[in-house]
């Protein structure tokens, strides 16, 4: 996956939080490219994190996990299950972003404990040399903007060597900003488009959380992630809509 986002392929994913081994094989059998996993905002449950890893996997599909701010106990631990990669929120300076690369990488590039005997690693089947290899050539860091000092510091999070991709996060980011409307706001709007540019200056790509495919066509080439609990609720909400009298 890591390699399709460097060769600047588009990406679709679907965001979902646990419990939902359904969604994730509904995501493999629909085609989409990859799932996003949410331990920030859902339940961090390690042993159901790994069932939906096992399910994933069924189907060829990669898992980016999102895990809590500046969480590197929770980065190993995913990331030795099998995950493709990480978002880490709340990346506001440089340091935080750098913090995130390292707790996601083996030295030289990161301060990431080694294990070859992890289900990453096959359970011991691979090779020390084999398995830096790997995760190295594998493993996908996106940072999340969600702050306007973030949003300020976007080129120089962008120049942390390490960092794959950035997300903006709308409504964190309105919230930040003493709004309520999310990324309707223009001042988000405004914060977006310097992410944006900085993207673009820097090369690096923009993952991009969409409710339908209209606004997936307005999105940035990179990562595309579907919020699926919110395609969910509209289309559970049009089955609630009247029925025509016969």
């Amino acid at each position: 996956m890591r390699q399709r986002v460097r060769d600047g392929e588009t990406l679709v994913g679907g965001l979902l939080r646990m419990p939902g081994e359904f969604l994730v094989e509904l995501a493999g059998v629909a085609g989409l490219d990859y799932v996003v996993i949410d331990c920030e905002h859902g339940p961090a449950d390690l042993v159901a994190l790994q069932h939906h890893l096992t399910a994933a996997q069924a189907h060829g599909l990669p898992v980016l996990v999102r895990v809590g701010q500046d969480d590197p106990g929770l980065i190993l631990r995913v990331l030795d299950l099998g995950a493709a990669g990480i978002i880490v929120p709340h990346v506001d300076p440089p340091e935080d972003a750098r913090r995130a690369v390292a707790a996601a990488h083996y030295p030289p590039l990161g301060e990431r404990g080694f294990a070859t005997y992890s289900r990453a690693g096959r359970f011991g089947a691979a090779s020390i040399p084999d398995h830096l290899r790997d995760t190295a050539d594998r493993t996908l860091v996106v940072v999340m903007a969600e702050t306007p000092q973030a949003c300020a510091n976007a080129p120089a999070i962008l120049a942390v060597e390490g960092v794959d991709a950035i997300m903006i996060g709308p409504a964190d980011l309105s919230v930040a900003m003493g709004l309520t409307g999310g990324a309707a706001e223009p001042a988000v709007q405004e914060a977006t488009a310097r992410v944006r540019s900085a993207a673009e200056a820097s090369g690096t790509p923009m993952m991009t959380i969409v409710n339908s495919p209209p606004q997936a066509a307005e999105a940035p080439p990179g990562l595309i992630v579907y919020n699926l609990a919110h395609v969910l609720l509209t289309t559970f909400r049009t089955l609630t809509e009247p029925r025509p009298t016969p």
